[in-house]
């Protein structure tokens, strides 16, 4: 993966912002129960009234795309959706929370530095699926996947510091206060780090640095020393 934002040459257009994944399954009802139990937010349930036609929505926590199923909305044969990602800046604490739910989740793997053959469902960085979070816990690399009923594929990617360009400077946000906590608890240890390199004397302007670290990994700009 380019380590850096392919910049277009053209200016920026009109917005047009990714808020519909659709999933095909095949018993609408065990759909809905499954999606239900991850706690992700129901936000709409309807049928057309010949009953030709039934439309679920559910939306993860935080997310600002949402993923649809029901009869008759796609063509697609039900589990054939696979590499669905779902972005978490904890994975284990993830893979606990669904574990907690009853939903059969893969170990935390990381992939194997460039080796690219093996027996696992490709996954990015490839298919060899090596034990753990990546030991150096870079962003990008940590995962853990899951099915739903039908067999649709979802992976857990950890991402706690961005690569330039992925988001816009102008509107990086948290979006729920488990994201928000944990960037904060990042901040504390490196934060601990300057004040050793400082002489080991309190920093007063914690409150800017801080800030100023948390843009820097929601952005992908280098970090206050």
């Amino acid at each position: 993966m380019s380590s850096a934002a392919v910049e277009s040459p053209h200016a920026r257009g009109v917005d047009m912002k990714l808020e519909i994944v659709v999933i095909p399954v095949s018993d609408v009802d065990r759909a809905k129960r499954f999606y239900g139990n991850l706690g992700w937010r129901l936000d709409a349930d309807y049928a057309s009234d010949d009953g030709y036609f039934r439309v679920l929505q559910f939306t993860p926590p935080g997310s600002g795309c949402s993923v649809i199923f029901g009869k008759n909305v796609t063509a697609a044969a039900p589990g054939s959706a696979r590499g669905l990602y779902l972005i978490v800046s904890d994975v284990e604490a993830a893979r606990n929370d669904l574990v907690g739910r009853g939903v059969a989740v893969s170990e935390v793997f990381h992939d194997a530095a460039g080796v690219y053959a093996g027996d696992d469902e490709p996954f990015l960085f490839g298919r060899t699926r090596v034990s753990g979070p990546d030991p150096a816990r870079n962003s990008y690399r940590s995962f853990a996947s899951f099915d739903d009923p039908d067999g649709n594929g979802w992976l857990f990617q950890e991402i706690s510091r961005r690569l330039p360009g992925r988001i816009d400077t102008g509107i990086a946000t948290y979006t729920s206060p488990a994201d928000l906590a944990a960037a904060l608890r990042r901040a504390e240890t490196a934060h601990g780090e300057h004040e050793k390199r400082s002489g080991g004397k309190r920093d007063e302007n914690w409150p800017d640095w801080y800030a100023e670290y948390m843009l820097s990994e929601q952005t992908g700009k280098d970090p206050p020393l």
